[in-house]
């Protein structure tokens, strides 16, 4: 399910978190399934257990998932308002587009190039 990839300049427990997001947002994982315990997945991904501990707790802190104690780790669904979260991917969309200008594509392209994938992934949200 989830694949960490040691290149990445990213942190281990960032990249378990991104890959824990995408799985929910995708619907691949839904509301109140099970996550592997801190141990079993630190065991399957062979890395310490105090990394999967902190990206168990990232999660929980952002909605994505809820803890009950003695029990594990479970799906709480998408969060209904992660404005942390958004004001992150609006930065990382403004650095994109301003290295893109810097490399000559008009921003009428970049919006073109937006809304054929938004479109090609089931059209427009809101």
């Amino acid at each position: 399910m989830i694949q960490l990839y040691y290149r990445d300049s990213r942190p281990i427990y960032e990249q378990i978190v991104d890959g824990y997001r995408q799985l929910i947002i995708q619907g691949l994982l839904n509301k109140d399934d099970k996550l592997p315990s801190v141990r079993e997945l630190a065991s399957s991904l062979a890395i310490n257990p105090n990394t999967i501990q902190r990206a168990y707790r990232e999660l929980e802190v952002e909605g994505f998932v809820y803890t009950v104690k003695g029990k594990g780790c479970f799906v709480a669904g998408l969060p209904k308002q992660n404005t942390a979260r958004i004001q992150e991917l609006l930065q990382n969309i403004e650095k994109c587009v301003a290295e893109l200008e810097y490399l000559g594509v008009s921003r009428e392209k970049i919006c073109k190039e937006i809304q054929e994938k938004s479109l090609a992934k089931g059209g427009e949200r809101k």
